[in-house]
Formats: C-alpha cells, sequence, structure tokens
C-alpha cells in the first residue's frame, strides 16, 4: 500500500536527498529505517524534488510502498523512534496506487535566508552578510523572474534536463530583523537554480549588477553569466504543494485498493 510522508530535515551533515554512492544522503537513512522498522528487504522511496549538499527542507514529500495497510500515526510515531535528530517524519497520507509525489506536484516553494548579523545559532541556517544589500533593487530584479521563462543562465552544465523553462509565480525578499529572506514559487526548478538566481540577485543588491543587466543576462541564456552559487546552508525546499483536494481523493483511491487486498485469514 503506497503512503506519503511529509519528511523535514537539517541537511547539514547530509550529501543531498537522493542516493548517492559513498555518501550520506537523507534517502539512504530513510530507507534504512523504512526496512528495519518495517521488516522488508527492499524500499524504494521517491521524493518531491532533489536538494543538494547541505540543504534544508521544511516540507519534503515521499512516496513509499509498504506490505500492509498501517494507521497513518503508527507509521509516523515508529519512525520518528529511530530516526536521528536531524531528519524527522510530519503528515502521513495514504493514497492511490499510482500516486506520486514528484508527478503530481503542481509547484515548489524555496526560501532563502540570510542573517545580517553574526549569530553562532544561525551558521548551520542562513548566510552571513556582513553588509545590508540594497533589497528594494534586489526585489526589482526579482520581478523579472516572473516575466521570463528560460532559464538556462541558472541551470548547472551537467544533467538530463530536456528543457529549461519554468513558470515562476512568486519571487520576492522580506525582512525579518536581522534576518533576509527570499521567497521563490515555480512549477518546477532546474538543478541548482535556486542559489545561483539567489547569488545573481545579491550582485544586484551589492551594485556590480543593475535590474536592466539582470534581465539580459536572462535572455542571453547563457551559463557564464551567472553570478556563483549563494551558499547551500541557507537555503530550504519550504513547501511541495499538490491540487485542490488531491489527498481526499487518494485517500478513495487507497480505500479501493484495501477493499482488494487479501485478508490474512483467507
Amino acid at each position: 500500500m503506497r503512503y506519503f510522508l511529509e519528511v523535514t530535515y537539517d541537511g547539514t551533515r547530509f550529501h543531498g536527498w537522493q542516493l548517492q554512492p559513498n555518501a550520506l544522503t537523507v534517502q539512504e537513512i530513510l530507507d534504512d529505517c523504512l526496512r528495519k522498522v518495517f521488516r522488508v528487504p527492499l524500499v524504494e522511496t521517491v521524493g518531491s524534488g532533489r536538494t543538494d549538499t547541505g540543504v534544508h527542507a521544511t516540507q519534503q514529500w515521499v512516496h513509499v510502498d509498504l506490505p500492509q495497510v498501517l494507521p497513518s500515526a503508527e507509521i509516523q510515531h515508529k519512525l520518528n523512534r529511530i530516526l536521528p535528530p536531524d531528519i524527522s517524519i510530519g503528515q502521513v497520507f495514504p493514497v492511490g496506487p499510482e500516486a506520486h509525489t514528484r508527478f503530481d506536484a503542481i509547484s515548489r516553494t524555496y526560501e532563502y535566508r540570510i542573517t545580517l548579523q553574526k549569530n553562532p545559532f544561525l551558521v548551520r541556517h542562513a548566510y552571513y552578510l556582513s553588509r545590508t544589500p540594497d533589497v528594494t533593487q534586489m526585489n526589482e530584479a526579482a520581478q523579472v523572474l516572473l516575466q521570463l521563462e528560460d532559464f538556462t543562465t541558472f541551470s548547472k552544465v551537467k544533467g538530463d534536463t530536456k528543457h529549461y523553462r519554468c513558470t515562476i509565480t512568486q519571487a520576492y525578499w522580506r525582512e525579518e530583523g536581522n534576518q533576509l529572506i527570499f521567497t521563490i514559487k515555480a512549477n518546477r526548478f532546474l538543478r541548482g537554480m535556486v542559489r545561483l538566481v539567489v547569488g545573481t540577485l545579491l550582485d544586484v543588491g551589492k551594485g556590480k549588477l543593475t535590474v536592466a543587466q539582470f534581465r539580459t543576462l536572462i535572455e542571453r541564456q547563457d551559463r557564464s553569466l551567472s553570478s556563483g552559487a549563494a551558499p547551500a546552508e541557507g537555503l530550504f525546499l519550504h513547501r511541495v504543494e499538490y491540487p485542490k483536494g488531491y489527498f481526499e481523493q487518494q485517500q478513495a483511491l487507497f480505500e479501493q485498493a484495501a477493499a482488494l487486498m487479501p485478508k490474512e485469514n483467507e
């Protein structure tokens, strides 16, 4: 039976979400705990998106197939008992057999956090800047992102991406005390895209680029024109959204599938 798991993690000590040879990842730890808790030899989790080394998630969705029908609260409790402190399970939803965390998602939201005051408690969760950039200019440049759709400039060279088009629906900076928080929402993101966007917007805020130059470098679709990527510690996969009524529909499909399962005494 298939379940969606809401996973939160501090990515500091991990080489990203996805399984990799000879590197510790969030997926590796979660898969191992699922095997132990539910005593299955093989587990194949699928995440709603990838996060790179050192990047965090306040909401990553994962789907997994388990061999039996179980209460959501039991799955959550058993996994949280053995997961390490930097990974936790939030909501758990039963879903139909064809539900897919990645393909069914309609939007993803990332947040990037900057601290303007040196703070040892934010070392792992915010990028420290000693000087305040021009937030007004960065917000003006951020609005350009909503007007364009090809973001080749903000893509990494390697990868199997078939196209570089993304529909960005939100992109803005806000100030909270001594922090600057950048929010960006789109239907999809390219690998490494958000950190490259943030790094380039910061160059606007530092006066190294004008808003017009920011637009031009995106329109030229040249990867070499983007600024360096902002450090990983400030980036969070913040939210992944599904169509309205999605989980209610999937609950019904789950119940239909469960009704077809053979009973233990049969």
